[in-house]
């Protein structure tokens, strides 16, 4: 897909936190229309933060982009706040499992569509289509999310994002501490919302092996600067990418099944 018809563009951006701490030095970046795009690097490397640019986020950490631009959709996105940006499509699911704990699954999912403005036919569509999506969800919608799985909060967060119709979905590590079938699953349901519905997708990882299963491209992050980038098959063969940029990370979950099984949660 071309870099020029980008739905995302970051170009040269660096950034700071506290006015002095430099987190990202030139960090390049294009996720196209219908496009997986995977942004890889090891912690510290500087995806979170590229993430919370991206959907102008920082200021609330007192961060701050000091060079180059983001464009989503061809708008500025340090022009709109982050509540205007989700309502314009692009939406973000934060590391960490985020969930109001002591609100039911369903009650999660549903703030999801508050910011938009929508039906009630369309928001029990939507919901309906997030219990398609991960049936688990459906069997504990009505369960403090406190007391759910950490896959189960996962798939909750990832849900909640797409009760807002989404046309960018930026994900932040969401394998970090999952078992690996917990895990397939969530990308399998990823890969299928980019297949089915065209949706567009970045997703910071440190697992490069998942990553790279599932993604179209890729680009590497170290030390706050974009190293490579390139198709997700082509890094994929190269023993850098694990041996220098990702700490050796081996563990592979293969895009191969139609559908994900039954499994247990962690």
């Amino acid at each position: 897909m071309a870099e020029t018809a980008g739905i995302l563009k970051v170009d040269r951006v660096a950034a700071v936190y506290a006015g002095a701490i430099a987190a990202l030095h030139g960090v390049d970046l294009t996720v196209a229309p219908g496009e997986i795009v995977a942004l890889l690097g090891s912690n510290g490397a500087g995806k979170s933060t590229l993430l919370k640019a991206v959907s102008n986020l920082l200021p609330a950490e007192r961060g701050a982009v000091t060079e180059g631009r983001i464009l989503f959709e061809g708008q500025d996105v340090a022009t709109l706040a982050p509540a205007a940006l989700a309502r314009r499509g692009l939406v973000t699911v934060l590391e960490g499992r985020h969930c109001f704990r002591s609100l039911t699954v369903e009650e999660n999912l549903l703030t999801g569509a508050l910011g938009r403005s929508s039906t009630r036919a369309e928001t029990k569509a939507d919901l309906e289509r997030v219990y398609a999506l991960f049936p688990r969800l459906a069997e504990k919608r009505r369960t403090t999310s406190g007391l759910i799985s950490g896959g189960e909060q996962q798939m909750t967060a990832i849900g909640r994002g797409l009760m807002s119709r989404p046309r960018l979905f930026v994900l932040d590590e969401p394998s970090m501490g999952l078992a690996p079938l917990v895990v397939r699953e969530i990308f399998l349901t990823l890969k299928r919302l980019n297949r089915e519905d065209g949706l567009s997708i970045l997703v910071a990882e440190q697992n490069s092996a998942v990553a790279l299963d599932y993604a179209d491209r890729a680009v590497v992050v170290e030390n706050g600067v974009s190293k490579l980038s390139g198709p997700a098959a082509e890094l994929r063969q190269r023993a850098d990418i694990k041996d220098f940029y990702l700490g050796g990370e081996t563990t592979s979950i293969r895009n191969t099944d139609p559908a994900p099984k039954e499994e247990a949660f962690a």
